[in-house]
């Protein structure tokens, strides 16, 4: 069905719900149905705007068909419509869809919702938004909205001061369903291969269908993510080979610091600012988070010291991984140190997540400590700190941490559960299924 027939049954009332989305109702009848949690409880009965921005393939179009249904069984209707931004070609073809829509909505109805999918595929379109609401059309309306393009939801977000209305939050990043929840719905199909399938699929959802259904990853995954990132490569008028020169250096230099200057020399680019800026084009796509170094004595973050670089979007991560990663056996064939690069990626994918649930300004912004000796991988503030290793440890593997860190907590995620005063061991798997 098209957004016409689509918003004339949400009119009227007159629609065959299997057919209305057959997406969202193919995935209500799949065997492997999975909730989501972005910290979005629920939809606000009150008018604004709120903006939903993630990865290609995360379930985002998902969520919001249910949520349109949702929204019109509560409300009835007449109170409910929906825009597709792929069908649009400009702000101002979206301004126009949007008052036609505006005047659909029955005038008893006080609680009022149009949701439009892949707004960031309108160039400009916070210009409509802009300009419908200075004439005061939207101003009894909540309009939510998805996105893949990151930069653009995010910057075009914020060109809007003033006219989001009055909602405690309004910008949320829509993130890869939880190992907990993968555990849930897969856990008694896989069994032992639980944990090791949900890190190469990275908590995307139809990646985690595929290798629970068929033990792979199929290769239109990987070529629905390889195409959304090529696709915004281009957009960005940024070269492809270069940001695989760049991907590749990432791979081969994982859980490694890395200064920009390295970063361009070993991809081959011209400079610094080149090399800053592939980096920032992943970043804005939300496949990787910069973690910077942070100081122990001044206790702030040395941005101009080199940088780890880690995955938060594992899915991504597989689809470019030269190794062509797509079973748990293929994992399983990869050196010990390479898979130890893949737990701290998801440890990092876990911390970015929980972050961004909450709402965090800069949930990519992770941080990490070096000395002269000793590193941690990722400090979440000046008194807790997490340490990934593959294999077992002891906690006298880490007494030269109490000496650091008089009044600091360590958590080391290993093989092996211990507890002392300043430091848990715990596995991997515990630590994603921490209660948040």
């Amino acid at each position: 069905m098209n957004v016409d027939e689509i918003n004339q049954g949400l009119l009227t009332g007159d629609f065959d719900e299997r057919r209305l989305f057959p997406s969202f109702e193919k995935m209500r009848k799949s065997e492997f149905s999975f909730k989501t949690d972005f910290g979005l409880e629920k939809i606000p009965e009150e008018p604004g705007f709120i903006s939903i921005r993630g990865a290609r393939q995360s379930g985002k179009s998902t969520w919001l068909e249910s949520n349109v249904l949702n929204s019109f069984k509560k409300h009835g209707p007449g109170s409910t419509f929906y825009l597709n931004g792929d069908d649009l070609k400009d702000s101002n073809e979206l301004k126009i869809k949007l008052e036609e829509t505006i005047h659909l909505f029955k005038p008893e109805k006080t609680i009022k919702y149009i949701y439009i999918d892949e707004i960031t595929a309108i160039h400009e379109w916070e210009r409509a938004i802009k300009r419908l609401a200075d004439r005061g059309l939207v101003q009894d309306v909540l309009i939510i909205s998805t996105g893949s393009k990151a930069t653009d939801l995010r910057r075009g977000g914020e060109r809007l001061p003033g006219r989001k209305g009055r909602l405690d939050r309004s910008s949320y990043l829509f993130l890869p369903i939880s190992y907990r929840e993968f555990k849930r719905v897969c856990g008694s199909h896989l069994k032992n291969d639980t944990f090791l399938s949900y890190l190469i699929a990275g908590g995307s959802p139809i990646a985690c269908s595929e290798l629970a259904r068929n033990g792979r990853i199929p290769e239109y995954v990987i070529t629905l993510i390889k195409d959304w990132v090529f696709g915004e490569c281009a957009l960005a008028k940024r070269d492809r080979a270069s940001l695989l020169s760049v991907t590749e250096v990432l791979f081969r230099l994982g859980g490694l610091p890395i200064g920009q200057s390295k970063l361009a020399r070993d991809a081959g680019l011209a400079n610094n600012t080149v090399a800053e800026g592939y980096v920032g084009f992943l970043t804005d796509l939300l496949c990787i988070a910069p973690t910077y170094a942070w100081d122990l004595d001044k206790k702030i973050i040395v941005r101009r010291k080199p940088y780890k670089i880690n995955f938060i979007n594992l899915l991504v991560a597989t689809s470019f991984h030269p190794s062509k990663i797509r079973s748990i056996k293929d994992f399983k064939n990869r050196m010990p140190e390479e898979q130890g690069v893949w737990l701290e990626w998801l440890v990092a994918q876990e911390l970015w997540r929980r972050r961004a649930k909450k709402g965090e300004e800069m949930p990519e912004q992770l941080l990490y400590w070096l000395s002269n000796q000793n590193e941690i991988d990722f400090v979440l503030d000046e008194s807790h700190f997490i340490e990934v290793k593959r294999g077992k440890v002891s906690p006298l593997d880490f007494s030269w941490f109490y000496k650091s860190f008089p009044k600091g907590h360590l958590k080391i995620i290993n093989q092996t559960e211990f507890k002392t005063q300043n430091r848990t061991g715990m596995t991997i798997e515990n630590f994603l299924l921490e209660v948040q």
